[in-house]
């Protein structure tokens, strides 16, 4: 691996070593934070996975509700109990922290809390199949919400966990590494350094001896 320049002092070896030990500490705590985070994220995977299964079949089953509904009724019947809804839904969006990363939960309100207002028709010119699609439809939206945030979790969680995988091996393969390569070599320059100076002091040593011997 190639060094890059340093200056070869005791000072910069001080301040490199510290730099290393920064690294180190910061590498096993990023590494930590990105197997829990991998742990956090598998675990809503499944629970995705079996929400998507449960919120998949009840619309298929919805959906068959209003197909039986149109083979009994008009469309311009079917359009017309379904064209003003009574009820609203209102989505209110808070934050939960998991590991620096802000995963949305979301809750919601109705706009009256009269169960019948999902249905904005009469009944005297509509279907018993139409009202148990209807009521289908309104019993599966608190797991679609569920599954909305869940589904937004993941992704969050997927792009913090990707980001903590690169800072973790730009620490482990580059910045540790060339910050024990430029230890190694200051040391080496250091050691060189100093293994001159004392084969000059031996020498002037030798000479200083030899003036006071008089040979």
């Amino acid at each position: 691996m190639a060094v890059t320049q340093v200056n070869p002092t005791r000072m910069e070896l001080s301040r490199l070593k510290k730099k290393l030990n920064t690294a180190t500490r910061g590498h096993k705590l990023l590494k930590d934070k990105r197997d829990e985070l991998m742990r956090q994220f598998l675990e809503l995977i499944k629970e995705n996975r079996a929400l998507r299964i449960r919120v998949e079949a009840a619309i298929k089953s919805a959906n068959a509700g209003f197909v039986l509904a149109k083979a009994s009724m008009s469309d311009q019947t079917q359009k017309a109990a379904l064209l003003a809804p009574k009820q609203e839904i209102m989505v209110d969006i808070s934050h939960k922290n998991v590991m620096s990363v802000d995963i949305p939960q979301f809750s919601y309100t109705t706009r009256t809390p009269n169960a019948d207002d999902i249905y904005s028709y009469g009944f005297a010119f509509t279907s018993a199949d139409l009202d148990d699609a209807v009521k289908s439809l309104s019993d599966i939206l608190p797991d679609l919400i569920k599954l909305a945030e869940i589904e937004k979790s993941c992704q969050l969680m997927a792009s913090e966990i990707e980001k903590t995988r690169r800072r973790v091996n730009a620490l482990e393969h580059v910045m540790i590494p060339q910050t024990q390569e430029q230890i190694r070599y200051i040391t080496r320059k250091l050691d060189e350094n100093e293994r001159s100076t004392q084969t000059r002091l031996m020498k002037v040593k030798d000479m200083m001896l030899k003036d006071a011997h008089g040979y």
